[in-house]
């Protein structure tokens, strides 16, 4: 491992998801106490890791709120200047720095159709923020490292808030309270693993698979693996995979596969089997020992989270993977190449 600035920034995700679950909570049950029954959907307009959390938001608040959720196209509201009508939608923004003007457009835009606006970001004061009917801060601190990791998590934990209280279930909100030590946990036991990645060091392209909540888990490891290595990393849900991508694997290609207990376990089983056949070299992310003796690479999760909340943990590994192929390859872990901390889109 290293000094880095990302290294501590990935440490510091427990005591930053504890701090934002005993901050916000008052605030994010009155939000929800305000825009309950005046909305019929959602919209999320997000970029980058942000655009990640929001794949996670897709199936959290469809599963438990049954609310169908969108991602919004910017360009429609900045390039081509034909934004689509968000009545009746509840518009959210998701951003670290709150400050691209395309993802503030969609909540512009939201306001003047009088959709509720509300802004998921890590500065109060930003221009997102100030257009924002609602805002909940996500208490992370400064993030120095250009690869987000305590952004991401804490993007993802108050979107699962938001959806808890909106749904007003307690068994949620009791739910959400052990983050913090199952992320403790999480970081623990993979660290674990680290000293293995060495044997990928020369790869130069990989498969993230996973399916349902950790479909989001899949395209942000992939993200943070392209982000600090070069290495193209491609994510897929198990189902698309199988719908032609599997071609591309043979013996010996890196497949990361997400693969947590609850529903998406079978599936999951199904395709290691498959890519067992085709020769891969499998680093498995689970709480499933079955599934884990499959592995070149195990990251061993601890049983008992929910598989609603396992995208919180799951991430970590990838995050910490992606961290120490890095410095195996020899790269700067926090000036990536051609990358800088905040990126404004029009």
């Amino acid at each position: 491992m290293s000094t880095s600035l990302l290294e501590k920034e990935i440490l510091q995700q427990p005591k930053v998801i504890k701090l934002l679950l005993s901050s916000e909570a008052d605030r994010i049950a009155a939000i929800c106490d305000q825009i309950r029954g005046r909305f019929h959907y959602v919209v999320i307009a997000a970029r980058g890791t942000s655009d990640n959390a929001a794949r996670y938001a897709q199936y959290l608040f469809g599963s438990h709120n049954r609310l169908q959720v969108a991602l919004a196209t910017p360009s429609l509201y900045t390039i081509y200047n034909t934004p689509p009508d968000l009545s009746g939608a509840l518009v959210i923004g998701v951003s670290q720095s709150g400050k691209s003007p395309d993802i503030i457009s969609v909540l512009e835009h939201g306001r003047k159709n009088g959709a509720p606006t509300l802004a998921i970001t890590n500065y109060p004061a930003s221009p997102l923020a100030s257009v924002a009917d609602y805002v909940i801060p996500l208490h992370a601190g400064e993030e120095r490292s250009v690869a987000a990791t305590k952004t991401y998590t804490s993007s993802l934990t108050a979107l699962a808030m938001l959806s808890s209280y909106i749904s007003g279930d307690q068994h949620y909100l009791d739910q959400i309270q052990s983050l913090p030590q199952a992320m403790d946990e999480s970081i623990s036991s993979s660290q674990n693993a680290l000293p293995n990645v060495q044997r990928f060091r020369y790869i130069d392209r990989c498969s993230v698979l996973g399916r349902g909540f950790n479909y989001s888990t899949t395209f942000e490891i992939a993200l943070k693996i392209k982000e600090l290595t070069g290495v193209i990393a491609e994510s897929y849900s198990t189902a698309d995979f199988l719908h032609g991508p599997i071609a591309t694997i043979s013996q010996g290609s890196p497949v990361f596969v997400v693969a947590p207990s609850g529903g998406v376990k079978n599936d999951m089983a199904d395709l290691i089997k498959k890519m067992n056949k085709s020769g891969a070299e499998l680093i498995i992310i689970s709480d499933v020992d079955s599934l884990l003796n499959n592995a070149a690479i195990k990251f061993h999760m601890s049983s008992g989270l929910p598989e609603w909340l396992t995208p919180l943990t799951f991430v970590i590994p990838g995050q910490l993977f992606a961290l120490q192929l890095t410095i195996e390859k020899k790269l700067n872990v926090d000036k990536p190449e051609g990358l800088t901390k905040v990126t404004e889109t029009y």
